[in-house]
């Protein structure tokens, strides 16, 4: 059992040193940015918090379904114009924007630190234009590097905003104009096919007049790249197999489901399937997120140092023990929202805060207990360990409950589009499970490397010293 705690205790000081180093405002290096990939795959990240628009100022702007007389609108245009414009708003550059829907008819959009406010506004407004255009031919040079996500200059289009504005990933050819071959006005369906062997690709049929026009480029391209763009970003680069002259082809590769449904989606609605008007638009300064923070920062701060104080002062030993392991649980939490990462908000720091009186909580079921075990007579290491046994169903039960409402209001938010509801709920979510390993595990480590000891029995005489 000895062993095996040590085992514990080792692991436990060699996360806190990690935890440490993520939670430093220092420059990490680029091979631990590199790690995170699964947030941006085109390129590496910053380790560094995520502000909401609440603490950093930008603007939010609310969007309403502006159909045309005697025109419903319904859920799938709805879902495809929120994913038309959450596109475009990646294409801003933005850190950490939010697109949601709210309601039947509306989407939400907050842009944190935003430069350009105007223009930013527009992109989101406008109709959009899907192209198919010509990357290589036996006419013009090929471009190797037009990939998914590179913004490109096409023929069809000059009315676009700054480029500045546009594209996952700086455009490679800035003196380069692409040929638009057709436009998705000649596209009438496209949809995800599964074939025996789970692969997938999109099947798509074109009108006629698209059909005669894809048919003859087909037939004289075949071998080169037809890039499918969507604002001049390209979506897809596949390369022409074979001639295609009835107006139905199939894009294969190697596509995840979501990937699948996402392009089969965007070239349905290379458009916005309705037009978004801006019915409410509010812009935060960054004098008032800083003000947040600093008072955030300072009222977290005191809670802290005097939950530690007061642990320290009626625990004594075991609420120092309790205090350092607390202290883990608070870097812990900041590391995971910097390597989640979580966006910080007002009402997400709330609810931080709030699952840190909780982590308290737990520890003085466990004192208590423990406390109980001694007065009865118990050796301090059976007491120890009875204390921890004993509390964890109150612990288990009180933490579930928790996370129960959690769910409830995180469900609550994302169905009506009430960001704050949804940000405590999240932070209060992931604070209460890190609250239950440093309680459970954390803790118990660091009693039982104190405790669990034949020459530690003496202690248990010193009732000052363990708060009894």
């Amino acid at each position: 059992m000895r062993n095996r705690n040590t085992i514990v205790l080792g692991l436990i000081l060699l996360m806190a040193l990690f935890v440490l180093w993520v939670d430093l405002p220092i420059a990490h290096p680029t091979w631990a940015k590199k790690l995170l990939v699964w947030q941006q795959p085109a390129e590496y990240r910053d380790l560094r918090f995520k502000q909401g628009l609440d603490l950093q100022g930008g603007t939010q702007v609310l969007l309403q379904a502006k159909p045309a007389n005697g025109v419903a609108v319904t859920s799938e245009d709805m879902l495809a114009a929120k994913t038309i414009v959450e596109r475009r708003v990646n294409g801003l550059g933005v850190t950490e924007p939010l697109v949601q829907l709210q309601g039947e008819n509306r989407i939400i959009v907050e842009l944190p630190g935003i430069d350009k406010p105007d223009q930013a506004v527009q992109t989101l407004r406008n109709t959009g234009q899907l192209e198919f255009v010509e990357i290589g031919s036996s006419t013009a040079p090929t471009y190797p590097n037009v990939a998914k996500g590179v913004y490109i200059r096409t023929t069809n289009n000059d009315t676009l905003p700054a480029e500045d504005l546009l594209g996952a990933t700086p455009n490679p050819y800035p003196d380069v104009v692409f040929t638009t071959i057709m436009t998705g006005a000649d596209l009438k369906t496209a949809e995800v096919q599964v074939d025996q062997y789970g692969t997938r690709s999109i099947s798509f049929t074109l009108s006629d007049a698209g059909a005669k026009i894809f048919g003859d480029y087909t037939a004289a391209h075949v071998g080169d790249t037809l890039a499918i763009v969507l604002d001049n970003v390209v979506l897809s680069a596949p390369n022409i197999k074979t001639a295609i002259p009835d107006g139905q082809g199939e894009i294969s590769g190697q596509f995840t489901l979501d990937e699948a449904d996402s392009l089969a989606v965007q070239m349905r609605y290379g458009a916005l399937p309705i037009p978004l008007e801006v019915v409410n638009r509010r812009t935060i300064g960054a004098t008032l997120g800083a003000d947040s923070v600093r008072s955030s920062v300072l009222a977290g701060l005191i809670g802290l140092i005097t939950v530690l104080l007061f642990m320290v002062v009626y625990y004594r030993l075991p609420g120092a023990l309790a205090a350092l392991a607390l202290v883990i649980y608070a870097g812990l939490n900041l590391a995971l929202y910097k390597l989640i990462p979580v966006t910080l908000t007002l009402p997400g720091i709330a609810g931080f805060l709030l699952s840190t009186g909780m982590a308290v909580d737990s520890n003085i079921l466990i004192f208590e207990r423990m406390k109980e075990e001694l007065r009865w007579g118990r050796s301090l290491r059976s007491a120890v360990e009875a204390g921890f046994n004993r509390a964890w169903t109150s612990i288990f039960d009180s933490n579930l409950s928790t996370l129960i409402t959690c769910l409830i209001l995180i469900l609550f938010g994302r169905t009506f589009g009430a960001q704050a509801v949804m940000g405590f709920a999240v932070n209060l979510a992931i604070g209460v499970l890190i609250s239950m390993f440093t309680a459970v595990t954390v803790t118990r480590t660091f009693m039982r490397a104190a405790f669990d000891r034949p020459e530690s029995e003496s202690l248990r005489q010193k009732h000052w010293l363990l708060g009894i």
